[in-house]
């Protein structure tokens, strides 16, 4: 077993909630940032000590510790269905490539990074037609990594739906039951098949299939995520509850009839979507929030239903309440005002769901390596970082 806790760089920290996820298991000795706003949130959280704040493509190899792991979560603005999906080529998430010619330098300095993470939306899944995948997948095949990925719902481990897609490089054998060359784990999302199925030989050739982290079987609910007690100036109008509730076809009114009949405290999440050229509103009271998103680009707080002893009422979702949807602990430090806090907490990644890999795939593969005398692919990865 090992000794120390490994050593990780966190780049795209965001609010470093990848940091907050593998505090257990590993030690971050570097972190990067290029937004203002997630510096200042991470440095009220971490400190400064290993926090540079500027723009990737200004990172050399030098500056940067050995790690065994790297994390990163680059932007996905141009990967998202949402977006206008420019791509790896478009400015924010083309840094990619300045990620990856880091990675690159480093294994030129005779530092590989045995471990890569790479987190996103699961539009890069079908990004540029399976193109932008592709690219990921050949170059990390390419430097000589064992590479998978896995798409997973944090539904699994908190109580938000949130679908994300995590590809994990290795320059380490897998043991067999962290992951299965040739056969998909049962379930496995038919997008990540396609995806696989897309890619050239020489990336099929280093693939690998995860097995994925197993779900909590004590999931919270909403319910147990908000504030039972919250400000008066905190609730909607009765007219703009009213004028939601218009909004719902007959089987979502219903929903909230037969919650205000029995009574009881309920929380239904409220979705609103464009349906036949109008606006409609739609709630669920299956203990789930909707995917938190930030406040840019025309996307506004999540609403919720909340019903007590037959009264209904209507309010946005508190930032401390999607701090805990996240799966921050309550001593996490939010900056002030909503749209800071959810610009903080929509760019995030879930912490229990970067927990259950660092705990089931990521520090066991390195113990695993540890126990083996090389790691497979190092000579082949310094080979092609240098052209050989």
């Amino acid at each position: 077993m090992m000794s120390e806790r490994p050593s990780f760089l966190e780049f795209f920290a965001g609010g470093g909630m990848a940091r907050i996820g593998l505090a257990e298991l590993f030690e971050c000795t570097f972190a990067n940032d290029i937004d203002p706003g997630k510096c200042t949130a991470y440095r009220a959280n971490f400190g400064s000590e290993h926090l540079f704040e500027g723009d990737i493509a200004a990172l050399r190899a030098g500056d940067l510790p050995g790690a065994d792991l790297a994390w990163a979560s680059f932007p996905c603005q141009d990967l998202s269905v949402a977006g206008a999906r420019g791509g790896l080529d478009a400015r924010r998430s083309g840094t990619f490539w300045s990620f990856w010619r880091l990675m690159q330098a480093m294994a030129t300095d005779g530092r590989p990074v045995s471990t890569i993470v790479l987190e996103n939306v699961s539009g890069l899944l079908s990004s540029a037609g399976g193109a932008d995948m592709s690219a990921i997948v050949c170059a990390l095949a390419d430097a000589g990594y064992t590479v998978g990925a896995l798409l997973l719902d944090a539904a699994d481990h908190t109580p938000q739906s949130r679908l994300r897609l995590f590809i994990i490089a290795t320059l380490h054998a897998p043991s067999n039951t962290l992951a299965a060359p040739d056969t998909p784990p049962l379930g496995t999302p038919t997008a990540l098949l396609a995806a696989h199925a897309q890619l050239p030989r020489r990336a099929q050739d280093a693939w690998t299939w995860w097995t994925p982290p197993r779900s909590v079987s004590n999931r919270p609910s909403l319910s147990d995520c908000v504030d039972r007690a919250v400000p008066d100036d905190a609730w909607r109008s009765r007219a703009r509850l009213e004028r939601l509730l218009g909004q719902m076809s007959p089987v979502h009114r219903a929903k909230v009839s037969a919650a205000e009949r029995d009574g009881s405290f309920h929380v239904g999440a409220v979705y609103r979507r464009m349906r036949k050229d109008r606006q409609a509103a739609e709630v669920r009271y299956d203990g789930l929030a909707g995917c938190l998103r930030t406040l840019k680009g025309g996307s506004s707080r999540q609403l919720l239903l909340i019903t007590d002893q037959g009264e209904t009422r209507l309010r946005p979702l508190l930032p401390i309440e999607g701090a805990r949807l996240m799966g921050l602990p309550e001593a996490y430090i939010l900056p002030d005002g909503a749209t800071a806090a959810f610009n903080i907490l929509g760019d995030g990644v879930c912490v229990p769901v970067v927990r259950a890999l660092g705990e089931q795939i990521l520090r066991p593969l390195l113990q695993d390596a540890e126990r083996s005398e090389l790691p497979i692919g190092t000579a082949r990865a310094i080979f092609a970082a240098t052209g050989c």
